[in-house]
């Protein structure tokens, strides 16, 4: 049997770190807000060269001076993110909400850990909750499809990335996982149809080159689906041998 194209939806959950510099200092701020500001700032430079330990310690230096600082919360969860520890990021991210409940990067980056651990009914909710506050948010769209595709929910996954597309046409991932959906639909040629658009905006996207070549194969267009597949292995993207070796029987092809 080929290798289900469903095996290859993009589950992209992509970190936001807010980089948020504070405003300058002014003589009228207390001295304790000032430095929690610098130390904010310090975590940021640490978290932008990827040095997470260090932000993560500069962050907390920061909260230690001003225990309502939202950015510092948020940024710090975005560094434990970035370690793959999430339940410490969830836990900045309520802290976060308990200060500001209309912070929608902390709904929203707070659904990016519960996606990444697995928990895809508390990321949906938290990226409904972030699109009640920003509702034209195509990264919030896209995340929740990739929720719902995890859940087997398609059809609400194929409504979330259509609606991304709307709000961003040029969304590659989204273009994919819509067509991967449709494919499993046996609409093909949508399918053939998005992985070509992903492909128009980023010709290097081998996945959309590997899926094209099932939906191609699924038509019985064989010339075309190893057009496809030759084009995915070429820029490296690890095709199953069963797949392979079904495409040459299919095809009559030794390639």
């Amino acid at each position: 049997m080929i290798k289900s194209a469903n095996g290859s939806i993009r589950v992209i959950l992509p970190i936001i770190l807010l980089f948020l510099f504070s405003c300058a200092s002014t003589g009228r701020k207390q001295s304790g807000l000032r430095d929690a500001e610098y130390y904010h700032n310090m975590g940021i430079s640490y978290g932008r060269r990827g040095q997470y330990d260090q932000a993560i310690l500069a962050f907390t230096h920061a909260l230690e001076m001003n225990p309502n600082y939202f950015d510092a919360y948020i940024s710090r969860g975005a560094a434990h993110a970035s370690k793959g520890q999430f339940d410490q990021a969830i836990s900045d991210y309520t802290k976060a909400l308990e200060i500001d409940p209309k912070g929608g990067i902390a709904y929203y980056n707070r659904g990016i850990a519960y996606g990444n651990k697995g928990q895809y009914d508390q990321a949906i909710a938290d990226f409904s909750s972030a699109l009640e506050i920003k509702p034209a948010s195509a990264t919030s769209y896209y995340n929740r499809g990739v929720a719902y595709a995890n859940k087997g929910q398609y059809d609400e996954a194929l409504l979330d990335y259509t609606k991304t597309l709307e709000i961003n046409p040029k969304y590659v991932d989204a273009y994919i996982n819509r067509g991967v959906i449709q494919a499993n639909k046996a609409q093909y040629d949508e399918a053939i149809s998005d992985y070509t658009k992903a492909l128009e905006i980023d010709p290097r996207a081998a996945d959309a080159y590997y899926n094209r070549g099932v939906a191609y194969y699924s038509k019985r267009e064989y010339g075309k689906s190893w057009e496809n597949i030759k084009k995915a292995q070429d820029l490296g993207y690890p095709i199953s041998p069963e797949f392979l070796d079904d495409l040459r029987k299919a095809s009559g092809e030794q390639n």
